[in-house]
């Protein structure tokens, strides 16, 4: 029987976080960092690809029954990671500047504070589920991320596809923000009642 580290779902979060390298190392095009059309539109099918695996190997692996301890630890690590990368190299190539620097720290912030959370909890043996508004949160800030890549080559095609990205990525925040303080809230009665 194959073991279950190179099953289905879990070749697919390996996929994952190839991704992540290969969607930055997009941009950096004779060792310093570019961002011409072909660049970003790489990226951006990279990203889209790597997108479609966070949602079938979750699904795979509960329709096929083949969760595994490694899957459920490398999936919100390559999540992290893809999200992390992405929008350090937007920040890095001048996407994103100014204000919209702090949706992106929050973004960042939330995704560290709630690991931290989620080990600690599991340590405690209580487990956090993932709230519908969070799925939600994660598939607008997929889209905004999307955007952002496409960046100055899709505003050839569909204008104002950067400010799209924008817009999205403080929504995205704003509910981050708030499922942040949720799984905050959860978890903090049982830091509290800890003896």
């Amino acid at each position: 029987m194959a073991s279950p580290a190179y099953s289905i779902p879990n070749l697919l979060t390996y996929a994952r976080m190839v991704a992540v390298p290969l969607i930055v190392l997009c941009f950096f095009v004779e060792g310093r960092l570019q961002s011409s059309d072909f660049a970003r539109w790489s990226a951006f099918g990279l990203f889209v690809a790597a997108s479609i695996t966070d949602f079938f190997d979750g699904y795979l692996a509960r329709i096929w029954k083949q969760t595994s301890n490694i899957g459920r630890m490398l999936d919100p690590i390559a999540d992290k990671l893809l999200v992390a990368s992405v929008l350090l190299l937007m920040a890095a190539d001048g996407t994103i500047a100014g204000w919209t620097i702090w949706a992106a720290i929050i973004i960042l912030c939330r995704e560290i504070l709630v690991s931290g959370l989620r080990e600690y909890l599991a340590e405690l043996k209580v487990s956090v589920p993932v709230t519908r508004i969070a799925k939600w949160k994660t598939t607008i800030q997929m889209f905004a991320i999307g955007f952002l890549l496409a960046g100055p080559a899709g505003d050839k095609v569909l204008p104002y596809t950067t400010e799209f990205g924008i817009a999205l990525l403080w929504i995205a925040a704003a509910i981050t923000m708030y499922t942040g303080y949720d799984y905050f809230r959860a978890g903090l009665k049982h830091i509290v009642d800890e003896r």
